[in-house]
């Protein structure tokens, strides 16, 4: 049986996002939303983009597995208690562990005027790289921001 994707290992030194051309990716991806004309992501993109992929089904809505997905689009419009953030924040860190090229070191859920606002630290594994993620959940418009 062929392989349809080719397994790359990451150089060192070659750790940088920037140069799609002269570097060996360990992680190479699609997606259909980026501006540009090549649809490419690697590395650190693809899973930011995985991430928000992963944010956007509700959890019971992938068939086969319906205990994917998040609980925040069905809590925007419950009342905002201690219980629904403490809920919020235990599933966001499942969805950030779910992938096992990344971490979460805390997650803080807010309420904002039009919906719920994450923000998460998170650890990409493979680089040792800590970034913070903000997501904005808008009730109005049904996006993440």
């Amino acid at each position: 049986m062929a392989s349809t994707y080719r397994k790359r290992t990451l150089s060192k030194g070659k750790a940088s996002v920037g140069d799609a051309r002269n570097a060996d990716f360990k992680y190479k991806g699609f997606s259909s939303k980026e501006a540009t004309k090549s649809y490419k992501l690697y590395d650190i993109e693809l899973i930011k983009q995985d991430i928000l992929n992963h944010f956007y089904i509700r959890k019971g809505e992938k068939l086969e597995n319906p205990n994917f997905g998040t609980i925040i689009w069905d809590m925007l419009f419950e009342n905002f208690t201690q219980d629904v953030k403490d809920t919020i924040a235990k599933n966001v860190e499942e969805i950030i562990n779910y992938d096992p090229r990344i971490s979460v070191d805390s997650v803080a859920v807010d309420s904002t005027e039009q919906g719920i606002r994450i923000e998460a630290v998170i650890t990409y594994l493979p680089y040792n790289l800590k970034e913070r993620m903000k997501f904005d959940f808008d009730s109005a418009t049904s996006r993440i921001s």
